[in-house]
C-alpha cells in the first residue's frame, strides 16, 4: 500500500535523506524508508513537505503542469501596500520568466504560528508585515524572488498549505502518515 506523509519542516533542514554534513536533513526526523519529497523547500523555508513512495503521485504533486495551489505565510520587510499585492496578483517579470498571477492578500502574523529557530532579526525602525500568497508554480525561490522584485524582501516563508493539505495540525519537525481514508482522495 502506498504511503504518503505531512511533515512540517523546521527551518534549516534539507530536503533530503542524503547527509548534507552541515545541515539536519530529512532522514533526522523521518525514520520510514523509501519515502521521497514531492518538491522542496529550501533550506531557510519552514512549513509543510509531502513525502510519498508512490512515483506517479510524486511527480503529480511536484509538478507545475498539474498546477497544484500552494499558499504561503509570507513576513516581508516593510508594510505591504495595494500596489506590490496588485502586482503579485497579476504575475511578476522576474527577468528569466514571468509568474503566472498569485492570490495575494494582507494577513494578520498567522495565531497558530509557531516560534522560529532562529528568530527573524528584528529592526525597531522597520515595520514587518504579513501576506498569503497562493501559486501555482513553484520554481526555485519563486515566493522570495516575487515579494522581492515587488520591493518587500521576504523575512520569512512558511508553506501552510498544498492542495487541500495543511500544517495546523503539526508541530516543526512532525510528520503524519495519511490515513487510508485519506488516501481514497488522491
Amino acid at each position: 500500500m502506498r504511503q504518503v506523509i505531512l511533515f512540517n519542516k523546521p527551518y534549516g533542514v534539507v530536503c533530503q535523506f542524503s547527509a548534507d554534513g552541515k545541515h539536519p536533513t530529512l532522514k533526522d526526523y523521518i525514520p520510514i524508508a523509501e519515502v521521497y519529497a514531492a518538491g522542496r523547500l529550501d533550506t531557510d523555508s519552514e512549513g509543510l513537505l509531502i513525502l510519498t513512495d508512490d512515483g506517479r503521485l510524486q511527480h503529480q504533486l511536484a509538478h507545475p503542469k498539474h498546477k497544484l495551489p500552494k499558499t504561503y505565510w509570507v513576513q516581508v520587510e516593510g508594510t505591504i501596500t495595494d500596489e506590490a499585492l496588485s502586482a503579485l496578483m497579476h504575475g511578476v517579470n522576474l527577468g528569466d520568466f514571468v509568474t503566472a498571477p498569485a492570490h495575494a492578500q494582507r494577513i494578520a502574523e498567522p495565531d497558530n504560528l509557531w516560534p522560529r529557530t532562529p528568530p527573524v532579526r528584528v529592526r525597531l525602525s522597520i515595520p514587518t508585515s504579513w501576506l498569503a500568497l497562493t501559486i501555482t508554480e513553484g520554481k526555485n525561490r519563486q515566493v522570495r524572488r516575487m515579494t522581492a522584485k515587488v520591493g518587500f524582501p521576504t523575512l520569512r516563508l512558511v508553506r501552510a498549505k498544498i492542495g487541500d493539505w495543511t500544517v495546523d495540525s503539526l508541530a516543526p519537525g512532525q510528520y503524519r502518515q495519511l490515513s487510508p481514508t485519506e488516501m481514497k482522495n488522491i
